[in-house]
């Protein structure tokens, strides 16, 4: 789950006014705070403060904490909902699963292990129709009118076996403001795994950062998934196997959930505060191209409508660069075969005339899964750098990396040109215990720099902004890749 911009306009969160209405009719300070309780059994009081995204996240963690202390553990399983098995086929490849987990897993470490993952405001909770907030001190100003929408994981099913927090499926949570009024509303996005998962009754699918658990569990929740792909129980070829749980992004006439591990999946908000699931969405791809997958944090800029992309993979080219017109067209794919080993890049950053890639050393090893451990994890031995591309390249020839030993960014809030273009400046998180970030983030010391490059000599200079451990940053959007403060 990501953060939320004080500006009220994020890539994993965001205030999303209605399409009839210009941005600017958001321009407005409140002087008074207030807030207002939705009244359902399923959540307790919400409390949002206009002019302090910080006291809403504040609010909303205290909520959930609390909601989680009155319904422990065993009283999540309320959210599933159990079918029958549709064949005999299906209830073999039950069996064999509960086989590998009870039997085949090694021990779970704390990463992995449901029981400690799922715990606290991280439990799962159910979906939430749209529901009447009551506003309990100050008023809604009558001049806001839009969506607060925040994404995250949260679990369709409680898994029998191991389990990442990433794994779970996306579910947006958003509170609609209009004409004084609130609503707030709960709702999964309903992925080609959640629709396969939710008519089974059962969760299915593998994780590149959970199913393989020890050898022998490794390889045979790969066979068994060959086999369920084989026989029709799933298809992610043609349809992904994402779950749309890591951020929000609006371009192209589009709100998209998105996952790096997918495509984005186009959301629709409707007139009575809902939330509803359009389907995957391809840009209007060429028939020739197989587009697959792209990242969660793509980069939009607002004076142009361009929207700037790239997909990472384990086998070469183990970079693409690409970008889609105003319209949502996409343009031809640029492979960055200089790009020497698949790399997990979750971010990266688009100034008026550059792309840049951060090359860190959290990396992907199919062979891992040999020796029983998830494909992805750390090389600690790898020299982190930063890749320079021209943002309107056909090629890679142009390409241009440049050391950074001891960085490794996970998100890119910022980044804009000084010196006529002759510096790139760009404000990240760098984890400085990168080994820590997929196993227990909050143990990364993911701290704020300022990054100076000089694009002539390929020099780069490092600052730290703040000796506290913070991520998820975000900025006014409309002044993406123009300087900030």
């Amino acid at each position: 789950m990501e953060a939320l911009s004080t500006s009220f306009l994020a890539t994993p969160s965001m205030f999303l006014p209605p399409p009839h209405h210009h941005s600017s009719a958001l321009n407005y300070h409140v002087s008074s705070s207030f807030r207002f309780s939705g009244k359902s059994p399923h959540h307790p009081p919400n409390y949002f403060t206009p002019n302090s995204s910080n006291k809403l996240m504040n609010h909303t963690a205290q909520t959930l904490d609390q909601t989680l202390k009155n319904q422990p553990w065993p009283l999540a399983h309320k959210i599933i909902k159990k079918k029958q098995p549709s064949s005999s086929l299906a209830v073999i490849f039950k069996t064999l699963d509960d086989l590998i987990s009870n039997f085949l897993d090694l021990p779970l470490r704390h990463s992995i292990d449901p029981k400690h993952v799922l715990l606290g405001i991280f439990a799962p909770v159910d979906e939430l129709p749209p529901t009447p907030c009551e506003v309990v001190e100050g008023s809604l100003p009558s001049c806001l009118d839009g969506a607060y929408i925040r994404n995250g994981p949260n679990p369709h099913f409680i898994p029998r076996g191991p389990h990442h927090l990433l794994d779970g499926d996306g579910m947006l949570h958003m509170i609609r403001i209009s004409r004084g009024e609130a609503t707030f509303c709960s709702r999964y996005v309903k992925t080609h795994k959640y629709v396969v998962e939710q008519e089974i009754g059962y969760p299915i699918f593998p994780s590149v950062f959970s199913s393989f658990n020890g050898f022998g569990a490794s390889i045979a929740r790969s066979f068994l998934t060959l086999a369920k792909m084989l026989t029709g129980q799933f298809d992610p070829i043609r349809h992904g196997m994402g779950v749309a749980n890591t951020s929000l992004a609006l371009f192209a006439g589009h709100l998209f959930a998105l996952c790096e591990s997918d495509i984005p999946y186009a959301i629709k908000v409707t007139p009575d505060g809902d939330i509803v699931t359009l389907g995957r969405h391809d840009f209007q791809r060429s028939s020739s191209e197989w587009f697959f997958r792209m990242t969660a944090h793509p980069k939009i800029d607002r004076e142009t409508g361009e929207a700037f992309a790239y997909r990472f993979h384990p086998l070469s080219p183990f970079l693409t660069f690409f970008r889609f017109d105003s319209e949502g067209r996409k343009y031809k794919d640029v492979p960055i075969y200089s790009a020497d080993r698949p790399t997990l890049t979750h971010d990266f950053a688009v100034t008026k005339s550059y792309a840049i890639f951060p090359d860190v050393q959290i990396v992907m090893n199919l062979l891992w899964i040999l020796r029983g451990r998830s494909p992805v994890g750390v090389d600690s031995g790898k020299m982190p750098r930063l890749g320079i591309i021209p943002r309107y390249a056909e090629d890679d020839s142009e390409m241009r990396w440049i050391d950074a030993p001891g960085l490794n960014m996970l998100h890119c809030f910022n980044a804009w040109e000084e010196d006529g273009g002759d510096t790139i400046v760009i404000v990240g998180s760098n984890a400085a215990k990168v080994e820590q970030v997929l196993e227990r983030i909050e143990l990364a010391q993911l701290t704020i720099e300022k990054l100076r490059i000089n694009v002539k000599s390929k020099s780069l200079e490092r600052r730290p902004l703040c000796p506290r451990v913070l991520d998820f940053a975000v900025i006014n959007p409309a002044y993406a890749a123009r300087k900030t403060r």
